[in-house]
């Protein structure tokens, strides 16, 4: 099954703090960015109730920045998402 196998994006190591904003920039939470591609992004964050498949993920508190998001995967505190328009 040549081709079959789906290369991963580079993932580069992060570690930086940033904030997830959902419900239109109404709620906002800190998150820490474990890892970043340019296809999608490893995201820790201590509060599990997010359960929001969609979320911007933004470097600055400010909802006007940042990158929206579809959540691909969750593992307790951790959660994978994929960068869309």
């Amino acid at each position: 099954m040549a081709g079959a196998t789906k290369k991963r994006e580079v993932r580069r190591s992060l570690r930086q703090s940033a904030w997830i904003t959902l419900d239109g920039g109404f709620a906002v939470r800190p998150c820490v960015v474990q890892d970043i591609s340019t296809a999608g992004a490893k995201i820790t964050m201590d509060d599990q109730s997010v359960s929001s498949d969609r979320l911007r993920l933004a470097f600055a508190r400010d909802a006007r920045t940042g990158r929206n998001c579809q959540v691909v995967w969750r593992r307790g505190k951790s959660l994978g998402v994929k960068f869309v328009r």
